[in-house]
């Protein structure tokens, strides 16, 4: 186990791992024990009482937090013919289709998210071994895969965050950055904490919302109290 050092031994101390806090008092004082010397992001952790091998309790999906998330996001859009340069006034930053592609093939990663129009997801497809494993390929479920462009790169480039349940039956979002107001953070947590509550599948069984926590890059896990989110 790597060791851990002094300046986060000493964070450590400010949390008390046995109270779960609100999640005003939680990103407080994530803030408060972040140690690194860049403006770290924060994070919200949720572990769900799903099984996610069970094909009718997987969650995947996306929201636009209400106050970004503090990073700016390259967006490459695949489409074709008029739909190129409604891509290209929304703000894309890469627009194009065989020719990105091939870049892609050659190993060019320059952008953070895919958008695909559903008529280029056929030559797309044929990135799945390269773009799955690094979860950029292009869904329907999170708003990717569409012929409405224009929505899907405003939403990107607003704060648009995906989420996603890891075998463990973990979700982890970002909720934005250290030097965000408290108030803001508090705001994006809430719509992500609402957001799973509506996701919860029907198939899930016992207690659903099993542990919240509010973290800072390379930062100690602060408990949040789900009753207390309003």
């Amino acid at each position: 186990m790597a060791k851990k050092g002094k300046k986060y031994l000493e964070a450590v101390k400010l949390v008390d791992r046995s109270q779960a806090y609100t999640a005003a008092e939680a990103i407080e004082l994530a803030k408060k024990t972040s140690t690194v010397k860049f403006d770290a992001t924060v994070e919200a952790a949720f572990r769900l009482g799903v099984d996610p091998k069970k094909a009718d309790q997987q969650i995947r999906g996306a929201v636009v937090l209400p106050n970004g998330t503090g990073k700016t996001q390259r967006v490459l859009v695949f489409a074709k013919g008029e739909k190129l340069k409604e891509a290209e006034a929304a703000g894309a930053d890469y627009v194009g289709d065989a020719e990105y592609i091939t870049k892609i093939q050659q190993g060019w990663f320059d952008f953070d998210v895919i958008v695909a129009t559903p008529d280029m997801m056929g030559e797309v497809g044929k990135l799945g071994r390269v773009l799955g494993p690094k979860g950029l390929m292009p869904n329907p479920k999170t708003g990717t895969v569409t012929f409405d462009v224009t929505k899907a790169v405003n939403e990107i480039k607003a704060g648009k965050v995906e989420y996603r349940v890891d075998k463990s039956g973990n979700i982890h979002v970002p909720i934005g950055k250290v030097s965000f107001e408290d108030g803001k953070l508090v705001e994006n947590f809430n719509t992500i904490f609402e957001t799973m509550m509506k996701v919860k599948p029907a198939a899930a069984k016992g207690t659903y919302m099993k542990n919240v926590t509010i973290s800072t890059t390379m930062g100690p896990g602060v408990k949040v109290d789900p009753s207390t989110v309003k």
